[in-house]
């Protein structure tokens, strides 16, 4: 039942993916964040009477892990303004690595000879995405999926720094999924989910106004951010609930989540016409051959 839950999560991540670029499209980073933390707020506020009794601590644990995914998702939206959605979608595979990792540091999940074949086929599939000629050829976008007008230096200057965020929200990420795992121990989806939106929406808002960001009105007309409003809610709920199963592993339900690639990559293709598609869905096929073998043990 618990791999059924982050299916889901996965799925909707990937259909998540293309409203996140398409939001972007009409409005900033700032004004989609922080209106779709408030709109979620809003969509979870139902639970509250079941979101009360936590302690101090566990306040404090909660703001942490909202934290983490505020700095993650400012990284991992302006990495999906900037870069192609399919190559996003791959790069996000790498997040099996991070959470693998800590989630044998961590937690103590052993890494059994199913699982070390399939890292080794998503760290092939990432090392033939970075190092084929092909990806030099992926323009940074800008907008309404324009080129930004750069000498081929910059563009390539431009394009790692994005790169680099779109790796730094997977790192986020996958500390944030270690949080859940041991957060849910304690406390009940509601729980968690109402109050790390919650922290989110004070992080964003303090955030706004520090960097002076006005928010227009044309945001709240965004069907985009409010289907992103009502994605993660689902997302989230899923996720925590299968992270209360004793039996789950970080390590595998990161694994499941990657399908998202695969909705990512046809977005790529049908919705936003990118180039390049056969390369990623090659390097997208190692390493979901990869997630299929760890699964496996």
């Amino acid at each position: 039942m618990w791999m059924l839950l982050v299916l889901v999560y996965g799925i909707i991540k990937g259909f998540r993916e293309i409203c996140k670029k398409k939001a972007l499209e009409k409005n900033s980073v700032t004004e989609v964040l922080l209106v779709y933390t408030f709109l979620s707020l809003l969509i979870c506020s139902p639970q509250i009477p079941n979101a009360m009794g936590l302690s101090f601590r566990q306040y404090l644990w909660v703001a942490l892990k909202a934290f983490v995914i505020f700095v993650a998702w400012i990284a991992g939206f302006k990495a999906i303004k900037k870069l192609p959605i399919s190559l996003c979608g791959v790069l996000d595979l790498s997040r099996v690595l991070f959470a693998t990792l800590l989630g044998v540091i961590v937690l103590g999940e052993k890494i059994t000879f199913y699982k070390g074949i399939g890292l080794l086929f998503v760290s092939g599939g990432l090392l033939f995405l970075k190092f084929n000629p092909f990806i030099k050829k992926e323009k940074v976008m800008e907008g309404e999926s324009k080129e930004l007008a750069l000498p081929e230096s910059e563009n390539k200057s431009s394009n790692s720094f994005f790169i680099f965020l779109a790796f730094l929200s997977c790192i986020l990420n996958a500390v944030s999924g270690l949080l859940d795992k041991i957060l849910m121990k304690e406390m009940n989806s509601s729980q968690l989910l109402f109050w790390y939106t919650f922290f989110m929406v004070i992080y964003y808002a303090i955030y706004a106004l520090v960097r002076r960001v006005k928010i227009s009105r044309t945001v709240w007309k965004n069907v985009w951010v409010w289907i992103l409003a009502v994605g993660i809610i689902v997302m989230d709920k899923s996720l925590f609930i299968a992270n209360a199963y004793p039996e789950s592993q970080i390590t595998i339900m990161t694994l499941i989540k990657q399908t998202s690639v695969i909705i990512a990559i046809i977005g790529g293709k049908f919705v936003f016409k990118e180039k390049n598609i056969l390369h990623k869905s090659i390097c997208a096929a190692i390493i979901v051959t990869g997630i299929l073998i760890g699964i496996m043990g």
